[in-house]
């Protein structure tokens, strides 16, 4: 139960575990054009909880969904009725897309009793295991968070890290977005990449028809094929600290469990018209 993936099957198989609670951590990008909340409140995993990556955020960022600090989030996963002996359970509607970095944020906070739904949403309902509109609050608990500094990288350290070389920087966007080819439509944010990363979309960690994460030699080769040395030290990035974790997600099934992310990711570093960045010439 402590595995960083849960089979739909395995949850709906055993659905009286204790202190056990299902987290729903959809969200889509504006260009979506979907409502996750109201997507949540039509069909969910029955006594699922919304985790809204957005309003469990550093409010003062201007950045979206910026990690909030232990207060913050000790007292906002307390009201989803979690504790320190709470097993969670993450799933998304949208391909991984937000389950891994709420499975992070738990992580960053001390919380390792956390898993994410392999193939999220989607495969659940693929094998036609029911969903529900019915919600309720579970009672809040008191939720302790503490601080793994090793799980994050901010402006600074990544400044230092792309400098000195001392990480693979792994950027878990589209290639177009990579090379700095996708239009963008925020008009602060330059095109490119961190001079220096490794291109690994992120779509290419799950298989196409039941959206579950590959299996681990599979996840080896993709890392092995896009340049990484699996033996030296790592740090993840994309767009806006989302999809970077789903990168982190497959690297701990295979080994390597303490690899940070940069939270601000592009979103941060692409504003910065002093700081350098790569585009495909």
């Amino acid at each position: 139960m402590n595995d960083a993936l849960v089979s739909s099957e395995c949850l709906q198989q055993n659905p009286d575990v204790s202190d056990r609670i299902i987290l729903d951590a959809t969200y889509f990008l504006p260009r979506q054009q979907r409502n996750a909340p109201k997507e949540f409140d039509a069909a969910h995993i029955p006594g699922a909880q919304f985790f809204d990556i957005d309003n469990i955020a550093d409010s003062t960022c201007p950045l979206p969904h910026t990690l909030p600090d232990a207060v913050q989030f000790a007292e906002q996963a307390g009201q989803l009725g979690i504790g320190n002996d709470t097993w969670v359970i993450v799933y998304d509607n949208n391909h991984f897309f937000a389950s891994a970095r709420a499975w992070w944020m738990f992580r960053v906070f001390g919380h390792d009793k956390v898993s994410v739904l392999d193939g999220g949403l989607t495969r659940w309902q693929q094998l036609r295991f029911p969903v529900s509109s019915d919600f309720s609050r579970p009672s809040p608990k008191r939720f302790e968070a503490v601080f793994r500094p090793e799980l994050f990288a901010d402006l600074d350290q990544m400044k230092l890290i792309q400098q000195r070389g001392s990480k693979q920087i792994l950027d878990a966007r589209s290639e177009d977005s990579f090379n700095g080819r996708r239009p963008l439509h925020d008009a602060g944010l330059l095109p490119g990449h961190i001079p220096g990363s490794l291109t690994i979309p992120y779509r290419r960690l799950f298989a196409p028809d039941d959206f579950t994460l590959l299996p681990d030699e599979r996840l080896r080769r993709i890392f092995f094929d896009a340049g990484v040395d699996l033996t030296k030290p790592i740090v993840t990035s994309c767009g806006s600290g989302v999809s970077a974790a789903l990168l982190l997600l497959a690297l701990y099934r295979i080994g390597l469990t303490d690899i940070p992310m940069f939270d601000g990711s592009w979103a941060q570093w692409g504003r910065q018209a002093d700081l350098p960045r790569q585009t495909l010439s």
